[in-house]
């Protein structure tokens, strides 16, 4: 079994040696830097960081996270998507908060955490929707229009993350701005932002290829 499990990761590895090798390759980079410009282009404009600014929408789509790091400590992109959905709410920009995240294990929940915070923040609990099987952006966006009804929300997250939602978001037909959270900055962020040029190239291949959510559902109305 460990022989076994050996070689299945030393494939992957290799897999993902190559894989970087060509992103990084001259022609990698360039692909990598044209893609990011066009989904900049189709957002431009639509992103806001001052709550006077934004226009109003019923539902604030909030971008699940994991709370707390690898090492224990909290998750900033976390912390600061709950103050900003709190900032919105509070500044009755949004009506609801549908917090779309990941729930694959019974001992991991990223809607109930953020429920869980923003009701100590304030929110009532009866303005809050979650949304479980939100396990990428583009499932969050999709779950949004098909199962939650919505044709135009605000996004909620880090600016970067809010200009991926809404270009996917856009290509589906759905009306979206995004309120942005604080960004993270230093070495702590380095890792999410190198990731974010994958990220990007794949909500593109996404739409080329019509992906869909790892979970559909029944219909919920929010009311």
């Amino acid at each position: 079994m460990n022989k076994i499990y050996l070689i299945s990761e030393l494939i992957n590895r290799t897999i993902k040696f190559f894989k970087w090798a060509l992103l990084l390759s001259p022609f990698g980079l360039f692909v990598l830097i044209c893609i990011d410009s066009y989904i900049l282009s189709e957002t431009e404009n639509q992103t806001f960081h001052n709550t006077e600014e934004i226009a109003h929408n019923r539902v604030g789509l909030l971008l699940g996270t994991a709370k707390f790091m690898d090492n224990g400590d909290i998750n900033l992109y976390y912390l600061y998507r709950v103050k900003a959905a709190n900032a919105l709410f509070k500044a009755r920009k949004i009506d609801f908060i549908l917090i779309s995240g990941d729930n694959g294990r019974i001992d991991y929940n990223e809607p109930e955490l953020f429920k869980k915070d923003l009701i100590l923040l304030g929110v009532p609990e009866e303005k809050i929707i979650l949304d479980y099987a939100g396990f990428s952006t583009l499932d969050s966006v999709l779950r949004a229009q098909k199962i939650f009804g919505l044709n135009s929300f605000t996004v909620i997250s880090q600016k970067f993350h809010n200009e991926r939602a809404i270009f996917l978001a856009k290509k589906k037909g759905v009306t979206a701005i995004g309120f942005n959270a604080q960004t993270v900055s230093g070495k702590y962020s380095i890792k999410t932002e190198l990731r974010e040029y994958l990220a990007r190239t794949k909500a593109c291949l996404d739409i080329l290829f019509d992906s869909q959510p790892k979970y559909w559902g029944e219909p919920i109305v929010i009311k």
